[in-house]
């Protein structure tokens, strides 16, 4: 069921939210169960025991893997689908951008899908004759917009798509891998669309694979897993915990070491900029690493520079994450958090590099990635992901994995 959210100002609060799916081994069979109302059938739980409560302004990151019943969730709050158990509490407008493109009528064009798909999620023909213009600016979809559906390409017409069901303003916009949009440039306008609705108060459900923009665009974050909760509460302590998760399901199926990390590396050298990307990592240096396999790092300093190219003048954001070699997280740095800025060089190249000094890591095996993204850190553009394996001696013969800055009393 349903209801008016308010209580304490909360915005969406769901209470021990569940969703049943019956199955049957006929048709036969169902309709047998109508007629005698007994029950014959297997139940499916998509999702059980789903408890949230969200208030104005806050952003909540849905992580999960695939069949956990992330979309079964936002589904349910966007009232496609009933739940099957539990309550969910709704207050003023709520927008989905799920299945983005899917219910526009191939033979229209997009202006008069634009009319058709309005009137389905609330706005009438007078309001959508003042909010055309801007929807077709956005969508960037010039002339087209006046030829049928069926001759765009997928990406115009999530495009339209997109530009419709944002073009109002909600109270709760629900988002489905939103960042997948498009292109590079118009991704980045979706996410700073959101942004700006995130600014001016709009509480935001936010589903995706990408943790780094679960971190970068959440305050809260929620995880299932076979269709249950398992946590939910502050966005690090979370994904912290998924991490874990996704790490010990990893080590399962892990390759032979420094295979898949050579590979990556090798090739990653040789790329190129392609037609649709605003931007390309085009080498990740570390000057003092020696020879082996991993190759040792001659110490005490880390220092690595990244060089990349843009597609236009936009100042990029650069970022270094440092992990141990099986996948667990050190830290993080990036130009854009740290309110520094790359470089750009007489050849058109932008560069940064970042020394991490007198690195207080224990002995052991190490993988370092790179990050290209807009000048907020928004859209990622490019990722060198574990392009750099090396090896770490320190004197000390302490255990753990790092040295903090400590003093005794």
């Amino acid at each position: 069921m349903s209801g008016p959210a308010g209580v304490h100002g909360a915005v969406l609060r769901a209470s021990d939210l569940g969703k049943e799916y019956r199955l049957y081994d006929s048709p036969r069979q169902r309709l047998a169960a109508l007629l005698t109302g007994r029950a014959s059938y297997r139940s499916q739980w998509a999702l059980q025991r789903v408890s949230f409560e969200l208030r104005r302004g806050q952003c909540m990151g849905v992580v999960g893997d695939n069949g956990a019943g992330k979309s079964t969730l936002l589904k349910l709050i966007a009232g496609t689908l009933r739940p099957s158990t539990g309550s969910l509490a709704k207050l003023g407008r709520i927008t989905a951008i799920l299945e983005l493109g899917a219910g526009f009528h191939p033979e229209f064009s997009g202006r008069d899908n634009l009319f058709f798909g309005g009137s389905l999620i609330g706005i009438g023909q007078a309001q959508m004759q003042q909010l055309q213009d801007s929807i077709i600016e956005f969508s960037e979809l010039g002339d087209a917009i006046d030829r049928p559906v069926k001759t765009y390409s997928s990406g115009m017409a999530v495009r339209l798509a997109f530009a419709l069901v944002t073009a109002v303003e909600p109270d709760v916009l629900i988002v489905d891998e939103a960042l997948a949009v498009g292109d590079q440039h118009f991704q980045k306008k979706c996410v700073e669309r959101i942004e700006a609705f995130r600014g001016n108060g709009c509480t935001i459900l936010f589903c995706s694979h990408s943790l780094y923009h679960v971190r970068q665009l959440c305050d809260v974050a929620l995880w299932l897993h076979q269709g249950q909760q398992r946590s939910c509460g502050p966005t690090e302590r979370v994904l912290a915990a998924y991490e874990s998760h996704v790490r010990e399901q990893n080590l399962k199926d892990e390759a032979p070491p420094g295979s898949a990390g050579a590979a990556a590396s090798s090739s990653r050298h040789a790329a190129v900029l392609e037609p649709q990307r605003r931007g390309a990592i085009l080498s990740v240096d570390v000057p003092n690493l020696g020879t082996g396999e991993p190759p040792l790092l001659a110490g005490p300093d880390l220092k690595v520079t990244v060089v990349a190219r843009l597609v236009d003048g936009e100042r990029p954001s650069i970022g270094v994450m440092l992990e141990q070699k099986h996948g667990v997280g050190i830290t993080v740095a990036a130009t854009h958090a740290d309110g520094a800025s790359a470089v750009l060089g007489s050849d058109g190249l932008w560069r940064a590099t970042v020394t991490f000094p007198a690195l207080p890591l224990h002995s052991g095996e190490y993988v370092l990635s790179a990050y290209l993204a807009d000048s907020q850190g928004l859209v990622i553009y490019d990722e060198w992901l574990h392009c750099t394996f090396f090896a770490w001696e320190n004197p000390s013969l302490v255990p753990g994995l790092l040295q903090l800055p400590h003093h005794w009393t």
